[in-house]
């Protein structure tokens, strides 16, 4: 089987839908017919200002998402990359490799140097783009899933690869993404040409994973809708295409069949049915996510015995690194 390598940034207490529709629903659905291995990327979430006990709990709480999710870690393999310290190391052996230019043309790093000095942008900013490579190497994974918003990322850890392989003898697979079709972007409720983030400061933007019902109706009755009142799906209509995608994607049914259902009905009908859809997903999530967190005993168990399947991995990958490298291994 491929092996699939995806991760988590632990900044924020719970996924919101978009994550979930996007990301997660996804990694669940390729269990069984992949290796998978799935990892939360606290070291990740160092390359902003944080504070450490919030990164603890949210990496808990990451971990517990996930699970909640679907991904079953007896059938996958589910770690912390702090855990895993060959990350780090191969990280360093990667940035030796890469180049200041094309970090520089990193999209996340670009967009902070010109919003600031560039000289008061952090040096993990610029470089963390290397360490999510090793994540992806680490494990020698052959596909990805990733949102199209990410391709220039993975871009980076083929190119890494491919240079390692030129110059040091063949090492990596040069990994391949896997996106989805449908639903790999949730767009805001509030703006449909932007995407849903868990860093928006809008409140009504976002429906959060742990939403209670009647933040979810307020969220959905506010969400934009387009001109007209047909629900139809297609390009010159962006809202209620991307409401179309929540409803489709959260009920298992095709697009076509819910415009069908609401044929000559208006805006109000098709937000209710749609805040029900949501509100039906969301409750069994919750309650899975704060029995797990709740056990805060059982998750760490779960975390370590994926750390020692990650561990055993990774490490067989940076004994192949040292040696071919030329590092001192007694």
């Amino acid at each position: 089987m491929a092996r699939i390598f995806s991760g988590i940034k632990p900044t924020a207490d719970i996924p919101h839908l978009g994550n979930y529709i996007g990301a997660l629903r996804n990694w669940a659905s390729l269990q069984g017919q992949h290796e998978t291995i799935y990892c939360v990327v606290d070291l990740h979430s160092l390359t902003v200002p944080w504070e450490p006990k919030e990164l603890g709990r949210r990496t808990r709480a990451a971990a517990a998402s996930l699970i909640a999710s679907g991904i079953d870690p007896l059938t996958s393999t589910l770690f912390v990359q702090s855990d895993v310290r060959e990350h780090s190391e191969l990280a360093w052996t990667l940035t030796c490799l890469a180049r200041m230019g094309e970090l520089g043309r990193m999209t996340q790093y670009k967009d902070k140097a010109r919003n600031q000095e560039q000289s008061s942008v952090g040096a993990g900013l610029f470089n963390y783009p290397v360490l999510m490579a090793a994540d992806i190497l680490a494990h020698k994974a052959d596909l990805v899933p990733i949102g199209d918003d990410q391709v220039q990322h993975l871009e980076l850890a083929r190119d890494l690869a491919d240079r390692f392989n030129r110059l040091l003898g063949e090492t990596f697979p040069l990994p391949q993404p896997f996106v989805s079709e449908q639903g790999s972007r949730v767009m805001s409720l509030d703006d449909p040409l932007k995407k849903m983030d868990k860093s928006a400061e809008r409140p009504h933007s976002v429906i959060w994973m742990n939403d209670s019902p009647d933040a979810v109706r307020s969220k959905i009755s506010r969400a934009v809708t387009d001109s007209g009142r047909d629900i139809v799906y297609g390009p010159d209509k962006p809202a209620i295409s991307n409401l179309l995608d929540m409803f489709c994607l959260l009920s298992d049914r095709k697009v076509t069949d819910i415009e069908d259902e609401f044929q000559g009905k208006g805006y109000a009908d098709f937000k209710s049915a749609l805040t029900e859809v949501v509100i039906a997903f969301l409750q069994p999530f919750q309650q899975r996510f704060d029995a797990l967190m709740a056990d805060e005993k059982g998750l760490e168990k779960v975390l370590v015995e994926g750390a020692e399947k990650a561990r055993a991995v990774a490490a067989e990958t940076l004994s192949e690194v040292r040696k071919k490298v030329g590092l001192w291994a007694p």
